[in-house]
């Protein structure tokens, strides 16, 4: 007997993507078959955890500008940087150099210096990268105006001069903004609030008052008596990402997917890996980033037992001075934890 799949039931052909809006700066997408956690997990990874490249180090060597050091450090660290291929580049905690080195870090130069009557202003181009790198992208500036000049860094009258040296170094948005690799990403689902996630703050008319998105159009409108249905979940969920330029918008959702994946893979390796490593990786901890000192022995290093315990490797209730005393002795409340009965 010859089987007809359109006879059966529908399969599950996991999450769709319709993309309705493409352009160099930015995606709008809609993403379904998928459920609320997963879209708004996604939306979080992309805001906060995708790497880019950022400058991190400013050496400044001469600045006579009316801006003071750390101000123009700052614009400098905002100015976007190509990060295509960055997962070429290590990051500064996983690199075996002191400071910083090819491997983990780009390194620009810039130098201007006012010699005429007229304002000087100094842009985003006239940064100039250095070799060698970890690939011909990563570091060079992302400049995208019709005249090639870029972000404007600052301006000098004449004989003001700036000379710095600037590293550039990999990073995530939830460690500094400046690696953010988008400047927003708009999130809906249920246009038509038929879940009533929503409570609408209104005068006479919430339908007046609260216009429809133009994501309205995707959904079909409550009917006029239908009754609520309190387990009903999201049909869809609508992304508006616009790129800050450092990466591709459909470079940025990649690598979104990218991140949640590793994230649930360390999940999935602490709750089945090897017990008598205590799921660890090869990097000692089950995240593969910055930890704090493995416990010893005594000593004066933090202690990895209870996760409360203090640099004196006691136990959590005790302090530096023994189990219920301060350093002039025995507290006035005796000896119940500090505590009178």
């Amino acid at each position: 007997m010859e089987y007809d799949p359109m006879d059966g039931p529908e399969e599950d052909v996991g999450p769709q993507v319709t993309v309705r809006e493409a352009a160099t700066d930015h995606v709008d997408f809609a993403l379904s078959n998928v459920d609320l956690a997963f879209a708004n997990s996604l939306r979080r990874v992309i805001l906060a955890e995708v790497p880019t490249m950022a400058i991190d180090l400013v050496e400044v060597e001469a600045n006579t500008s009316v801006l003071a050091d750390e101000f123009i450090a700052h614009r400098l660290g905002l100015v976007p940087l190509n990060s295509k291929q960055v997962d070429d580049v290590l990051y500064t905690r996983d690199c075996d150099c002191e400071k910083y080195c090819e491997n983990c870090s780009v390194t620009l130069t810039l130098h201007a210096r006012c010699t005429g009557n007229e304002i000087m202003r100094v842009y985003a181009r006239d940064l100039v990268v250095g070799e060698p790198r970890a690939n011909e992208w990563v570091g060079n500036p992302v400049i995208t105006d019709a005249e090639g000049l870029g972000s404007v860094i600052c301006k000098l009258r004449q004989g003001q001069e700036l000379r710095m040296k600037c590293i550039a170094k990999k990073g995530i948005a939830k460690e500094h903004a400046k690696w953010a690799p988008t400047s927003a990403v708009g999130f809906e689902y249920d246009p038509h609030n038929k879940l009533r996630h929503l409570d609408y703050w209104y005068e006479e008319d919430p339908v007046l008052e609260w216009p429809k998105s133009k994501n309205a159009i995707w959904e079909e409108p409550a009917q006029e008596g239908e009754a609520f249905k309190h387990d009903a979940t999201p049909a869809g969920f609508y992304f508006d990402i616009e790129s800050v330029g450092s990466l591709e918008p459909d470079a940025v959702v990649q690598q979104g997917i990218k991140v949640m994946q590793q994230k649930l893979a360390k999940v999935i390796q602490e709750l089945t890996g090897d017990e008598g490593r205590n799921g660890m990786n090869e990097d000692g901890d089950g995240f593969g980033g910055a930890r704090s000192p493995d416990a010893m022995n005594g000593g004066g290093d933090y202690g990895m037992d209870q996760g409360y315990t203090t640099p004196f490797v006691n136990t959590g209730s005790a302090s530096a001075w023994g189990g219920n005393a301060t350093p002039y002795g025995a507290t006035p409340y005796g000896q119940n934890n500090g505590w009178a009965a």
